[in-house]
């Protein structure tokens, strides 16, 4: 039971770990202004509706890497055979993101990519469950 309630957490937590990597590296690349980091949503909102491609590609690949990450986190904590954590934290994740798309200037590919991105929760999910058959 306790696994079970610590696995939702978990997997959180492994996907955010993974979207902040993923992000910081895009900033080194394409680094935002500095007014952006300071929590100045005017700015940021500025800097997302002209950023180049690659660098809101960045945040839909961490997202790819916390979708599965966190999938497979949380069913392994969870030890119980089933996607339900994993669905869990991909139904937390995807509202985050719609909130985010609709708090900054995203274009249309980013909403599609940002929803469809969090059915990879279930892929790590299924990787977990067929790792713990074969161990």
């Amino acid at each position: 039971m306790v696994r079970r309630i610590l696995a939702v957490p978990a997997g959180l937590i492994a996907g955010v770990i993974c979207i902040t990597i993923v992000e910081k590296i895009g900033h080194e690349w394409y680094p935002p202004p500095s007014a952006a980091g300071s929590g100045d949503m005017g700015a940021m909102k500025e800097y997302v509706a002209s950023a180049p491609f690659m660098a809101l590609f960045f945040v839909i690949i961490g997202y790819i890497f916390a979708a599965v990450v966190s999938g497979f986190t949380a069913s392994k904590v969870a030890n119980n055979g089933k996607h339900t954590s994993a669905a869990v934290c991909g139904v937390i994740f995807l509202f985050m993101t719609v909130y985010m798309m609709f708090s900054l200037p995203t274009p249309i590919w980013f909403w599609i990519l940002g929803i469809l991105v969090w059915g990879l929760v279930f892929a790590g999910s299924k990787l977990a469950l067929k790792m713990k058959k074969t161990i």
